[in-house]
């Protein structure tokens, strides 16, 4: 069973940083990420990429990176010596801790907070990549539970973007299926809170049929090799 795409704006996207349901919604999120498999489905995707031997980190930025928990869990569960990484976490609010870029350090990974919207960064990107002195490809983009914040018209623009300003990306999406929906109406029942609750749905009814996602926009083909996947129960990465 498939559901035709729509975008509902999200609770979360409307409340302050520091309004006690959104601090909440952000910890619900992990919660989310351990019943999704987030992490395994990132670490198997990371073990994919190949790390050539090289004097410069590995650059790799997240969109929507939220506290930089996520990246921190698949940067532990990584085998020691994998690879020296500089990470960028770009989201809209501060709200990375100093303790979480200590963590990072301990793993030999620079994290750096990146304080924006991505729709701006989305043009900036585009614009350097056509300059004369453009700024330096990503290694890799990853962006979690995060696209479907954002509609046809906004889609496109973001992903020209992304596919200007990376050598590869990796998204993870809420699968568009019967069971992902039955599931995301009975999120509650793992303990999280009203605005994780109402959110839940629209994300699942958001996602598209597979083939609309495979270009930045309707006429415009993604550059380079393309695959698209379920993951998990509950997931479906490209």
């Amino acid at each position: 069973m498939s559901f035709p795409r729509r975008v509902v704006p999200e609770l979360l996207d409307n409340l302050a940083a520091t309004d006690p349901a959104a601090v909440r919604s952000r910890e619900d999120l992990k919660r989310v990420h351990q019943v999704m498999g987030t992490r395994s489905i990132l670490l198997r995707a990371l073990r994919n990429f190949s790390v050539r031997k090289q004097s410069a980190p590995l650059r790799i930025l997240e969109l929507g990176a939220g506290d930089g928990s996520l990246m921190l869990s698949v940067a532990r569960a990584l085998e020691p010596g994998w690879a020296p990484v500089e990470l960028a976490l770009l989201d809209r609010l501060a709200l990375l801790d100093p303790r979480t870029t200590a963590a990072y350090a301990q793993l030999g990974w620079v994290a750096t907070n990146q304080i924006g919207d991505v729709h701006d960064w989305a043009r900036m990107a585009t614009l350097s990549s056509y300059s004369a002195d453009p700024s330096p490809r990503w290694d890799l983009i990853v962006a979690n539970l995060f696209l479907h914040h954002f509609d046809e018209e906004q889609l496109p623009t973001l992903l020209a973007g992304i596919s200007l300003g990376c050598e590869r990306f990796v998204a993870c999406e809420p699968r568009r299926s019967g069971l992902a929906l039955v599931a995301s109406q009975l999120i509650g029942t793992i303990g999280v809170g009203a605005v994780t609750r109402t959110d839940a749905v629209p994300s699942v009814r958001w996602f598209r049929r597979q083939r609309d996602h495979r270009s930045p926009g309707r006429h415009r083909p993604w550059p380079g090799e393309s695959r698209e996947y379920a993951a998990g129960r509950f997931s479906h990465c490209f």
